[in-house]
């Protein structure tokens, strides 16, 4: 595979190849409100990856929409020009990952394995695979790189153990996956005047024409409607937000 990772800055690995993404989403760091202790967390573990010191892999669990991915992907605005590079890798080819490090290996970048939305269910033998890629295999890992993984479970397994025929042995294999990750962030849904203030911020960002107390009224509407404060939903109330402004200047609406 002849991937030019100076040309790159986010590849995504699917069927066992590398393949480059031309056009990556990357957040700004600044636009991320409210979680300001899990974002300098990450952000501090990520400059000790880029300078060649030692650096975690990283966990962020929690409730949707809280900024989990975004921030994972707001470390290339950080440190592209340090050398981060971001592999989104699926979780159907973590069975594939050895075929990954001899590449990544082999090059001056850092690397941020992208686990999004990581789950397993009861049994799912990729659990064993993703304790092997953490705390490594017969086969070393690569310095330069680190896996950060974003779920909405705070141990990636189902928690209930009543159904287990052994419950202690699956409490162990949940523990002894969860305990692999030197970091581990919770999100959590946003109080109402948070979610206003993201609303508000984006707002103002875009240069959206519009009064406090109508954008007010929108904006709790909006997340009435999604049944719940979320950065996700802020964002997407801008966005539609921002087209029906548009619309209306041209005149397609009242």
């Amino acid at each position: 595979m002849g991937i030019n990772f100076d040309s790159f800055l986010a590849f995504r690995f699917k069927d066992g190849e590398l393949q480059p993404i031309e056009h990556p989403h990357i957040p700004k760091f600044e636009d991320l409100l409210h979680i300001e202790r899990q974002k300098e967390e990450l952000r501090k573990n990520t400059l000790k990856l880029v300078m060649d010191l030692p650096a975690h892999d990283a966990l962020l669990w929690g409730d949707r929409g809280t900024g989990k991915s975004s921030l994972v992907k707001s470390m290339l605005g950080l440190f592209a020009s340090k050398g981060l590079r971001l592999v989104q890798v699926y979780q159907m080819d973590i069975l594939h990952l050895s075929d990954l490090y001899g590449l990544l290996r082999r090059t001056s970048q850092k690397f941020i394995l992208f686990f999004d939305d990581l789950s397993f269910e009861r049994h799912d033998q990729q659990v064993n695979v993703l304790k092997s890629l953490l705390d490594g295999d017969v086969e070393e890992r690569p310095k330069n790189v680190v896996v950060y993984v974003t779920s909405n479970r705070r141990n990636l397994m189902p928690e209930n153990l009543q159904e287990e025929k052994f419950p202690e042995e699956r409490r162990i294999q949940i523990v002894s996956l969860v305990e692999r990750f030197g970091i581990r962030l919770g999100f959590f849904s946003f109080s109402k005047e948070e979610y206003l203030d993201i609303v508000m911020h984006y707002a103002k960002t875009k240069g959206l024409a519009i009064d406090k107390e109508e954008l007010e009224k929108r904006a709790l509407e909006w997340a009435r409607e999604r049944q719940g404060f979320s950065g996700r939903a802020a964002y997407q109330l801008i966005k539609d937000l921002e087209g029906h402004l548009m619309l209306k200047s041209l005149g397609w609406l009242p």
